[in-house]
């Protein structure tokens, strides 16, 4: 018994010498047991969402109507709103979706945007459009001779939008020239003629040409072509009127001439033969 109590001496000195050892394993102990004797589960964090906007490029006939689709994995979002400066139309939505009409679309190009709020988090997605017309037709016409140069013309119809539109002319598929109508701003379906000179070469005689249209829009590429034209030294220009009218004036008068001198030629040659006639009588 006496050999006892230096031990519980020694212990109750190592206690008083490190006092927050003991409090500080009670404190981990509390934090790691809830009221009930049960552990607490981490706390809750809020998870990352998503936003689309679909379809994200869409083109469109001039005056067209487009649909888009804003959808978003966020279980329960606060708001859905779009921005746009195009026409709103009818709104469709369900769980996680809304959709928006778009009406009249005549800018070449518009910028939509969609946003969804989540748990207090606004994200946003983006979607393009773009309006545009394939031309109508490419027509090149048959090209002219004139002197030592061949006139080329060429005409792009019902095309929108002109400003983004190249015309390029080849012969034998190299480009012989090409022109780029940036210049153009209107906002309209419009007709182009493109008008070019070439100077006619021998080596050329024969070689196709063609005139191609092109129109480039924010990765979006139209192409479209005329039908080949081949080039020939027997390429003729209409004579203008008032020398077809002179040229059939003059071919008149000589015709005019040949049946005067004819007339009067016939009768000599009748007299003679009369003349023989009574001779050999």
């Amino acid at each position: 018994m006496g050999s006892l109590l230096p031990l519980s001496l020694l212990l109750l000195l190592a206690a008083a010498a490190y006092p927050g050892g003991v409090r500080a394993r009670r404190r981990r102990g509390a934090r790691a047991q809830g009221p009930g004797g049960s552990s607490l589960a981490p706390s809750e964090t809020s998870a990352p969402f998503w936003v689309r906007l679909s379809p994200g490029f869409k083109a469109v006939q001039p005056g067209g109507s487009v649909w888009l689709n804003c959808s978003t994995s966020c279980p329960l979002p606060e708001n859905s709103s779009l921005s746009t400066g195009l026409q709103r139309g009818q709104t469709l939505s369900g769980p996680g979706w809304v959709s928006y009409q778009l009406l009249d679309v005549r800018a070449w190009s518009s910028e939509v945007r969609c946003f969804v709020t989540c748990a207090g988090e606004t994200r946003g997605a983006t979607a393009k459009i773009t309006a545009y017309k394939r031309p109508q037709s490419v027509i090149l016409e048959p090209p002219l001779l004139v002197g030592n140069e061949y006139t080329l013309r060429c005409h792009v119809t019902h095309v929108f939008p002109v400003g983004f539109l190249v015309v390029t002319l080849r012969r034998g598929g190299r480009v012989i020239y090409s022109e780029n109508l940036k210049r153009y701003t209107g906002t309209d379906l419009a007709n182009v003629t493109l008008t070019y000179t070439l100077p006619a070469r021998p080596r050329d005689f024969w070689k196709p040409v063609t005139c191609h249209a092109r129109l480039s829009l924010d990765g979006l590429v139209v192409r479209s072509s005329s039908a080949p034209i081949t080039l020939t030294g027997l390429a003729w220009r209409p004579a203008p009127k008032a020398l077809a009218s002179t040229s059939i004036a003059a071919l008149a008068g000589i015709l005019l001439v040949v049946g005067a001198a004819y007339l009067r030629k016939r009768p000599l040659v009748q007299n003679r033969s009369k003349e023989r006639r009574v001779s050999a009588g």
